[in-house]
Order: C-alpha cells, then sequence, then structure tokens
C-alpha cells in the first residue's frame, strides 16, 4: 500500500498546545502516527531538556506512535555582511532567516547535530534516527555530518534520503507559506495543483506548521487534503517508511 507521511514542524514548549490540537484534529480523520519535528532550543527561547512538562508530553506521543525527530537546533541563521543574491533569496526570501544548517560551518553543524540529538533522546525517551532542517534547507557538509553520527535519515523539500543506505525517493511535500496575504493565496492555489499532480506517488507527505492554524482557509485546505489522500494510503511515519523500504530493496521509490 502507498504511504501517506504527515509531519508537524516547530515542535517545542511554545507550540505544544497548537500541535496538542492539530494532533487531536488529525487523529480525527484517522492519523494517528505522525513525525513531529522537535527543536531543542526553539528561537533561543528555552532547552526542551529545562521543561519536565513538555518531555513528559513528548513521550506520551511517542507512546502513543508519533515519531520525535531532530529539527535542528535553534531554528534561526543569523544574517552575515556580503551575503550574495542567492543566498538573501534563501534565508530570507525563501524562509524568514530560519535556515539554520543552510551554510553552517562543518564544525558547528556537527556539534549541533550531537547535542540536539542527545537532548531529544533525553527528553523523548528514545534517540531519534531522523534530522530534518529548518526549512529543508541542508548544505551537504551538514549531511555528512548528521550521517557520520547515525542518524537514519533526513528529507528536503522534494526527497526523502536514507542516509545509511544511500537511497533517495523523490517525494514532493505539500507545505503552506502563510507569512503574507499574497503567500497564503499562492500556497492554496498551489498545493490544490500540487496534490493532484503528486497524487499516483507511491509516497505522499504533508508538512503542517503551528501557525497554520490561524488562517481557517488554509487550515481547513491541509484537513481536507490530508483526509483525501488516506483514502489510498497507510499513515506512517518517516522511520517507518524507511524501515519499509529497506525491507523491500527493489521496491520502486
Amino acid at each position: 500500500m502507498s504511504a501517506l507521511v504527515v509531519s508537524i514542524h516547530d515542535v517545542s514548549p511554545d507550540t505544544r498546545d497548537a500541535v496538542t490540537f492539530i494532533l487531536s484534529a488529525l487523529a480525527r480523520i484517522g492519523i494517528r502516527r505522525t513525525s513531529l519535528l522537535v527543536v531543542p532550543d526553539y528561537h533561543r527561547r528555552g532547552n526542551i531538556t529545562l521543561d519536565p512538562e513538555f518531555c513528559a508530553w513528548l513521550r506520551e506521543q511517542v507512546a502513543a506512535g508519533h515519531e520525535p525527530v531532530l529539527h535542528g537546533y535553534f531554528h534561526e541563521r543569523p544574517r552575515h555582511s556580503g551575503e550574495t543574491l542567492r543566498t538573501r533569496f534563501f534565508t530570507r526570501a525563501y524562509t524568514a532567516d530560519e535556515g539554520e544548517f543552510f551554510d553552517l560551518p562543518p564544525d558547528d553543524a556537527r556539534n549541533f547535530l550531537k547535542w540536539g540529538r542527545d537532548e531529544l533522546a533525553q527528553c523523548a525517551g528514545v534517540i531519534p534516527a531522523g534530522f530534518i532542517a529548518p526549512a529543508w534547507l541542508l548544505n551537504p557538509t551538514a549531511e555528512d555530518a548528521a550521517r557520520d553520527l547515525g542518524f537514519d535519515y533526513t528529507t528536503r523539500l522534494r526527497t526523502v534520503s536514507d542516509l545509511a543506505r544511500g537511497r533517495l525517493y523523490q517525494s514532493q511535500s505539500l507545505c503552506w507559506s502563510v507569512r503574507d496575504r499574497w503567500r497564503r493565496r499562492v500556497s492554496r492555489l498551489w498545493n490544490h495543483l500540487l496534490f493532484h499532480a503528486l497524487h499516483p506517488n507511491s509516497l505522499f507527505r504533508i508538512s503542517i506548521h503551528p501557525v497554520d492554524l490561524a488562517h481557517p482557509k488554509i487550515w481547513y485546505q491541509i484537513q481536507h487534503l490530508t483526509f483525501r489522500a488516506l483514502e489510498a494510503r497507510e499513515a506512517m511515519t518517516y522511520h517507518h517508511f524507511i524501515t519499509n523500504q529497506r525491507s523491500q530493496p527493489l521496491a520502486s521509490p
């Protein structure tokens, strides 16, 4: 059966209530396993290991079948002088200064990955199998560091990578940009078209951010497309998908 992975991004103590609401809404339409992208110290507002209530909540979600995924460390990137137009586009226009691993120096990337892995494991009670960079902006040296540290997989906007086996699965994620009115309008149109274009894919991905809840038309579309995607697919986590593919080495992506 084809797979559906629903991921919830930017999970932190600040967003716990919103994520709880999203999980409840997803459960009502049949999604009971998701990948939860956890940020250890979201925008430097406090490390997850210092919040026992959040960690207890996260362990409850893991026990219920959800997967904790490392999602950056601070989820922010400081601006630098002399940046190229390409860098400014990806780090300021494409994402609002949140492309933490876009050009992070190798030593910093390794440290953030190691600290984040260990802190998330301490908080969630399990070692995270996956690392997903904020805004999917991951430079090659950081990907190498993630592989060396034992992460099983990573994803980008259009792909899912099995780091241990070196396999790449083509699958573009539906996601919504809500910063401006024009972005919200374009997102709704784009995701409507993308849903139909990607419908035959064996792996279908939907990415949700807590801020999506603040925009009723966006939130309605997310629920509607998720429900429709589930009709012909099994909902699973990224780790479950990777594990399944490893047991079927000749299966098409």
